[in-house]
């Protein structure tokens, strides 16, 4: 079956893979090589999901998924934005 295994790093990435029938989001991750062209990626601290729903690493997949790697997502205020509505 055809995965996409996508991550929105630094500098985005979109790979696609063909793996067995009831192959899991991991094996999908690795047979893709985007731990290796992206080396923050880190599973143990990062979510993952399918099509926007978090899903842990030993789902399984089906035809036509879209696997997606998260990173997490900082807010960085100034002096100007004190977050009061005032």
């Amino acid at each position: 079956m055809k995965i996409g295994v996508v991550y929105a790093g630094p500098q985005p990435v979109a790979l696609q893979c063909r793996l067995d029938d009831g192959a899991t989001v991991r094996q999908a991750i690795d047979a893709s090589g985007i731990l290796k062209r992206c080396p923050d990626i880190d599973l143990a601290r990062q979510k993952v999901g399918v099509f926007g729903k978090f899903v842990k690493l030993d789902a399984a997949l089906r035809e036509g998924d879209r696997v997606e790697i998260y990173r997490k997502i900082t807010r960085v205020l100034d002096e100007e934005d004190d977050d009061d509505d005032d």
